[in-house]
């Protein structure tokens, strides 16, 4: 299966973020809520399945914010193809402001998958973004994902990195089934802070990057929200 769905959201004459455009392509559903600049993010159909191509594109004009949420977590399968691949490209035009906060993707047995955002940012654009990696179902050894994350702002690198985990990766993160990752792109710079699994991170460009470890997503949300007060 492949799908394109986009989201375009601008500052309306009395400076309200409204939506200008919404297309939607299943399995990549688009749901605004009325009156707010929320949009949910449904997954209409099993998916992603091994051979899946889907792409989100999100484009925010000068000034405009929103708030992008998940529903529920994403299911990582085994497909016909050898492997399936969600991309999210993100254009923050100046002043722009994005919360993109999608649910816990799920690794199951034999599955191999490809998550990948890429995020580009005008002048005093701002990015909130968390990423929840699930290791396998309850009693369920892990297939295969490899993430990408790639920002720049006015050209700058901001952060590129690269993760790959999978069945060999439990022993890797000393017995934990769940890697949480809180990226904030903005022009703050805490000063770096570590704890009991998990460690906060100034970027040199400006803003933050923050990890987490975890037996349940529950508890990597709790270590999250911890570290980044």
């Amino acid at each position: 299966m492949k799908a394109q769905a986009c989201l375009v959201v601008e500052r309306d004459s009395a400076g309200r973020s409204v939506v200008r455009t919404l297309r939607s392509a299943a399995p990549l559903t688009l749901i605004p809520v009325r009156g707010e600049p929320v949009v949910h993010l449904v997954n209409s159909a099993a998916s992603p399945l091994g051979g899946d191509d889907l792409e989100l594109t999100v484009r925010l004009g000068p000034g405009a914010s929103l708030r992008l949420t998940g529903i529920a977590a994403t299911v990582a399968l085994p497909g016909p193809g050898e492997r399936s691949r969600s991309t999210v490209r993100v254009t923050l035009e100046a002043g722009a402001t994005l919360t993109y906060l999608p649910e816990p993707t799920v690794i199951t047995a034999r599955a191999n998958h490809e998550a990948i955002l890429h995020a580009t940012l005008g002048a005093g654009a701002v990015l909130h973004y968390r990423e929840i990696l699930v290791l396998g179902r309850a009693g369920e050894q892990p297939g295969q994902l490899t993430t990408t994350l790639h920002a720049t702002r006015s050209g700058r690198p901001l952060l590129r990195q690269q993760l790959t985990i999978g069945d060999q990766s439990i022993a890797t993160l000393a017995g934990h089934r769940v890697l949480a990752t809180e990226l904030h792109l903005d022009d703050g710079a805490p000063a770096p802070a570590s704890g009991e699994w998990w460690s906060r991170t100034p970027l040199a460009a400006g803003g933050t990057l923050t990890t987490a470890l975890a037996n349940d997503a529950v508890t990597a949300q709790r270590l999250l929200a911890h570290a980044i007060q």
